[in-house]
């Protein structure tokens, strides 16, 4: 299944029919895709090549000339036939100077050298030039642990510098978008964030002035980086350049302990790094994943994660208002569930939760009365932009329909029930209810309503808190059918607990048994009655996820 994200500068990818290559890589043959790109090709078999201006979702540009490699292409004789070695491979005839590697594709025969004295010769030298008038301010960079050219500079760089003259000194902290701050001076002239503002977020905004030593980047006259696929261009700036003015000077990167996860933002799910630090959420960045959203990822998607810190947070149980525990609060809502007709209660449920807590849903309700508790969820449209971003705004919608909770049209009839007084139980998870047409008035006629959520509902008699995205583990199945994974990245605070941990006792209060004890367990359950998981377990789910058929998520 393709990403729409996709772009068609991925310089790694060789289809069935590429025809191989014999090339020769630090003396040792290997077969490569015809026309690869050197870098790529030399990184299939684990020589790195260093590179800044290289990106393999970019186009080529080679201009930071960091990659410069030895070249070799094979002796011939006087037919213009390969002269041979011993060893039957072609005799190679080396290049009197390096060629750079991400401009040069592979053909047959070619030689490579990626260390060799001339090759590490000119790495030093370059990184001579591009530290001459850089500020030597790494203490006080939000790249530093990220950085490139500090990586580099220790490998490839020189221990003290022969410019005795003063640095060119640029622009500093300047405001060139919503999100985005500019340091001109620690600017290696790259071109990253020029290629891809214009070849993946269609927004050609940037460009650099002047020239030699005094070249900066900027923004065209009377224009703004506001896309909203901005912060991208901080993940792939190689040095620290561009920053986010959400996480500039927060938190030092290498404190940061990440979680592999997906964004919850829309139907995408684009895969997601969790950074945290002592049960606090600093940042998500974008995790590979060609079948979803490549390397990137939306600003939107990427800021989202603020609420989960947020003071007005419900972290305790709430009877009327006033703080309980857990057991106190699930046994007297299951004595007052067992007062309630099975069409005199109802339940709106959310397409963000996850397939498990939605599975053990389906229970609750079939405990409740089955098919006459009315269940909904609240459907949220946007505006898809073509790139990432879904219409659909709900992470899983398509789990919520395959289990059965998602059922169009219901919401209307609960919003009439609540309204008329036929409904007098509502349980309501994860949602707010004024998005679902209810107003705290038409609640507080209602017998008995049961919030569970990360907000407080002020007309409800029982709030329960529960988790957020980065606190709990599951699946969820995104807008294309494919089945992904949530996981913890840090601890829920005070008593919030999992929605599937909730509806699983509040089943067990009601005299519905406690089979289930973890969400692995859960899954299990799940996929022995629903066909589409069959044979599916979370850990074959993997990182990546895994594809359904959409006719199995649609039926």
């Amino acid at each position: 299944m393709s990403c729409a994200c996709k772009n068609p500068f991925n310089h790694d990818i060789a289809t069935e029919n590429t025809p191989m290559v014999n090339v020769q890589i630090d003396g040792e043959w290997v077969q490569v895709p015809k026309g690869m790109n050197i870098v790529a090709a030399a990184e299939r078999f684990s020589k790195f090549i260093p590179h800044y201006c290289y990106h393999p979702k970019l186009s080529v540009v080679g201009n930071c000339r960091m990659c410069l490699i030895e070249m070799g292409t094979p002796k011939m004789d006087a037919n213009r036939q390969p002269i041979l070695a011993a060893d039957g491979k072609p005799e190679i005839a080396w290049m009197p100077r390096p060629q750079i590697g991400c401009a040069t594709q592979v053909s047959e025969g070619m030689g490579i050298r990626t260390e060799s004295p001339l090759v590490q010769e000119c790495r030093k030298g370059v990184m001579e030039f591009l530290l001459i008038n850089h500020p030597l301010d790494c203490p006080i960079c939000d790249q530093a642990g990220e950085c490139k050219l500090q990586e580099y500079s220790f490998e490839h760089g020189q221990s003290n510098s022969r410019f005795i003259e003063e640095k060119v000194t640029k622009p500093k902290n300047v405001d060139i978008g919503e999100r985005i701050v500019l340091d001109d001076e620690r600017c290696i002239m790259c071109s990253r964030c020029i290629r891809f503002s214009k070849e993946f977020a269609n927004d050609d905004v940037l460009g650099f002035t002047q020239r030699g030593s005094h070249t900066t980047l900027a923004v065209y006259p009377g224009k703004r980086l506001d896309n909203n696929y901005s912060l991208n261009t901080v993940d792939i700036c190689p040095v620290g350049a561009l920053t986010s003015k959400d996480f500039r000077f927060k938190m030092r990167v290498w404190f940061l302990k990440e979680t592999k996860s997906i964004c919850t933002g829309c139907a995408t799910g684009c895969n997601v790094l969790v950074g945290s630090r002592e049960n606090e959420v600093h940042r998500l960045t974008p995790r590979e994943n060609e079948e979803v959203n490549s390397l990137w990822m939306c600003d939107q998607g990427r800021l989202g994660f603020h609420e989960i810190h947020e003071d007005n947070r419900l972290t305790t149980p709430l009877i009327n208002g006033i703080k309980s525990d857990w057991s106190s609060a699930l046994t007297q809502i299951a004595q007052q569930l067992h007062g309630f007709k099975p069409e005199q209660i109802a339940i709106i449920a959310s397409a963000r939760m996850t397939n498990e807590e939605l599975f053990l849903l389906s229970g609750l309700r079939k405990a409740l009365g089955g098919e006459a508790v009315l269940c909904d969820v609240i459907e949220r449209l946007g505006q898809a932009d073509g790139i990432l971003r879904s219409a659909d705004l709900n992470p899983n919608s398509n789990g919520a329909k395959l289990l059965g909770i998602a059922n169009p049209g219901k919401l209307n009839e609960i919003r009439s029930g609540v309204s008329n007084g036929s409904i007098q139980a509502l349980l309501i998870f994860n949602e707010n209810a004024n998005e679902a047409g209810l107003s705290i008035e038409s609640l507080k006629k209602t017998a008995l309503v049961i919030n569970v959520g990360m907000r407080l509902n002020g007309a409800a008699h029982f709030n329960l808190p529960s988790s957020s995205f980065a606190e709990k583990r599951g699946t969820m199945i995104n807008g294309k059918g494919r089945l992904q994974r949530l996981n913890r990245a840090i601890a829920a605070p005070d008593q919030a607990r999992d929605d599937w941990e909730i509806i699983r006792d509040l089943k067990a209060a009601m005299g519905g048994g406690n089979g289930i004890h973890t969400v692995e367990e859960a899954f299990k359950a799940m996929a022995a009655v629903i066909p589409a998981f069959k044979d599916l377990t979370m850990s074959k789910v993997g990182d990546l996820g895994v594809e359904l058929t959409l006719s199995s998520v649609q039926s």
